[in-house]
């Protein structure tokens, strides 16, 4: 139980990436905010397993793209617990389009959503981080952000991803000093989330050098070493849980 009597908060946790990392989190101690934007039906379900293994957690909707939604919900998750160590940027909308079809609008949903949101909860999850110099901010980039990796069709996603470390890295920066370390946690594209790791060692993918497919278990582990205490010297970095692929 390393994470014993932390609170980690985690956007877009009903499902997917983010649900598995609700349930690691919770499963090594941690208290656990449950972000989610409109299923709550799905958000009550993590919620359920997480007390089911001994974790606390609450719910609280939120729409992080927004600003103001932001800040209520890091709020209401300080208010809960009375504090805040760590926080998962989990949201963030995906696109496949090519930029000569995309529209200003849908351009700037996908750059709301995967960066400008981790601007707006960072921001306000700092704020309580310092009151007791101990923090943990982990980021979802995509493989290759870091390198500004460049694919047709997903224009606006590669952007914002590669916006995501470049924030990630100043945020670190600027907060080593009051303890706490920022990064970035970057999967490939998983197709199927809800695939447990056992499953996924059982399935042959050659597209990973590894010879099988990634898992959101594989993502949530390297969550939790960023979330840890053995992680405390570890700060501004990416990284890329792809099984090798685009080495």
């Amino acid at each position: 139980m390393a994470l014993r009597n932390r609170v980690a908060l985690v956007t877009g946790a009903s499902r997917g990436i983010g649900k598995e990392i609700a349930l690691a989190l919770g499963r090594e101690g941690a208290r656990i905010a449950i972000g989610y934007r409109s299923n709550r039906l799905a958000a009550e379900r993590v919620l359920a397993t997480l007390r089911a293994n001994g974790a606390q957690g609450i719910v609280l909707p939120s729409d992080v793209t927004d600003p103001e939604g932001a800040r209520d919900l890091v709020e209401r998750a300080v208010t809960h617990f009375g504090r805040l160590d760590i926080l998962v940027n989990n949201v963030g909308g995906f696109e496949w389009k090519s930029v000569f079809d995309s529209t200003p609008a849908e351009w700037s949903a996908i750059l709301v959503s995967n960066l400008s949101s981790v601007f707006y909860t960072s921001k306000y999850a700092v704020a309580a981080m310092r009151r007791h110099r101990w923090g943990r901010i982990i980021n979802l980039g995509a493989v290759g952000a870091e390198r500004a990796f460049g694919q047709a069709k997903i224009s606006a996603y590669s952007a914002a991803k590669a916006g995501v470390v470049a924030l990630s890295r100043s945020l670190a920066l600027e907060e080593a000093r009051h303890g706490i370390t920022v990064n970035v946690v970057s999967p490939p594209s998983i197709d199927n989330k809800e695939l447990s790791l056992e499953e996924a060692q059982r399935i042959s993918d050659a597209r990973f050098p590894v010879g099988r497919p990634g898992t959101a278990q594989d993502v949530a582990e390297a969550v939790l070493f960023f979330a840890s205490e053995e992680a405390s010297f570890v700060t501004g970095q990416v990284l890329n849980v792809s099984g090798g692929w685009m080495l």
